[in-house]
């Protein structure tokens, strides 16, 4: 089931925000989220905010219900320009996850890029992306995408191995992926991202090589690969823990780091964050790289998280709650925080040290400081930025990347 939301202190009813959080708001990016919490079956590994239709029966009625989704979505858009005033910026980046967005009619997608486009009107380089499933999509849902202003796409790919996709629940067949790849570049996608896991239980190694050749051998411009993580609660942890398949292991996952990073730099592609490689900058993900540089996103949907001038919120999970909130005229808001400048200088360091570009020395303490030489010094950190001011993780430092934030944001 869905993760547990984080404490906080209660959102006001109207979602108003601090007048804080808008100080210097026109110097910072702004970007949406929109959640989409619809999944056709729960895969064995994940906790998102995602429910099935089973999981949904008698619970929300109507107000769950998939087929209004996007007018309700848009009505916390309208509510996102009400509490954002005035403020006059272009959106930069539209994201639509989930779940499994493409559960959706490609026209409610449209129509809810549509109510962002209309209260706040898009950047002329915006980047527009949904993630999809590889079997609810083909080209002419791809093309209604495109031609609706959606101009990137992610794939969930997993694997390109059979026994693995059965490990993970996944139910999509091997190639499929790499098809909606060219299915998505004949409907005019300029950047197509395909996501991976590695170290599921029962992957060997030239399973993993297997699958990186197809992934790239598709012609994407962004690959995200990512270790599994067994989270407390999903059907994979009782499994694990019954015996059916075995644990996870640290070792395995760093083995299989190191060959993603060697297969991926030799077919042209650089990472730019821990987990992601792009064939050039403009292939990077730049709705992420605005939640690793702190700018400011409205999460719109159940669950979603949003961050706006050092205050950050949530929204209730169930689809139910959330779209009863809205009708209701209020925010679905369930908590919120307001970061302290210590927590905002921790989470820079956090997030920017993943970046290629590394965080700046100047946030670190004294402690972190030293920390940082030892780093350097061990091979953890990159000498030749480090001299110009600049903490950035080495290939080393990248397998140890919680370790060493851990140490310097002392």
């Amino acid at each position: 089931m869905p993760s547990a939301l984080p404490d906080g202190e209660p959102m006001p009813e109207d979602g108003a925000l601090p007048a804080s959080a808008l100080d210097g708001a026109a110097s910072r990016p702004l970007g949406f989220y929109l959640h989409v919490p619809y999944c056709a079956t729960r895969c064995g590994y994940c906790d998102f905010n995602t429910y099935t239709a089973t999981e949904l029966r008698g619970s929300g009625g109507v107000l769950a219900s998939r087929d209004n989704y996007a007018q309700t979505l848009a009505d916390e858009v309208r509510l996102a320009r009400k509490v954002l005033g005035d403020d006059p910026r272009p959106v930069r980046t539209v994201f639509v996850g989930g779940g499994t967005p493409t559960l959706l009619a490609a026209r409610d997608l449209v129509a809810m890029l549509a109510a962002v486009r209309d209260e706040f009107g898009l950047a002329d380089d915006a980047e527009i992306t949904t993630e999809a499933n590889p079997e609810s999509v083909d080209e002419a849902y791809l093309s209604e995408l495109r031609e609706g202003g959606f101009n990137r796409v992610s794939f969930g790919m997993q694997s390109a191995k059979q026994h693995v996709l059965k490990v993970l629940d996944r139910t999509h067949t091997p190639g499929r992926p790499e098809a909606c790849v060219a299915e998505a570049r004949a409907a005019g996608f300029e950047h197509v991202n395909l996501d991976l896991i590695y170290g599921t239980p029962g992957e060997t190694d030239d399973d993993w090589r297997a699958t990186l050749d197809a992934a790239i051998g598709a012609g994407p411009d962004h690959v995200s690969a990512y270790a599994l993580i067994v989270e407390e609660g999903t059907q994979l942890a009782r499994r694990i823990r019954r015996g059916e398949v075995p644990m996870t292991d640290d070792d395995v996952h760093a083995d299989r780091y190191l060959i993603a990073d060697e297969v991926l730099g030799n077919a042209g592609f650089s990472w730019y964050e821990v987990s992601n490689w792009a064939t050039s900058d403009s292939g990077r993900c730049l709705h992420n790289e605005l939640y690793w540089r702190g700018a400011d996103w409205w999460g719109a949907g159940p669950g979603a998280h949003s961050h706006v001038g050092g205050v950050r919120w949530w929204n209730v999970k169930h689809p139910g709650a959330y779209a009863g909130a809205l009708a209701g005229g209020g925010s679905p808001g369930a908590g919120r925080e307001v970061l302290s400048a210590e927590d905002r200088r921790v989470e820079r360091i956090l997030l920017e040290l993943r970046l290629r570009e590394g965080c700046p020395l100047s946030l670190l303490r004294e402690a972190g400081l030293a920390a940082s030489v030892r780093a350097r010094d061990e091979g953890l950190l990159d000498a030749g930025p480090y001299a110009e001011g600049r903490a950035v993780l080495t290939l080393r430092g990248r397998l140890l990347a919680d370790a060493v934030v851990r140490d310097l944001v002392d």
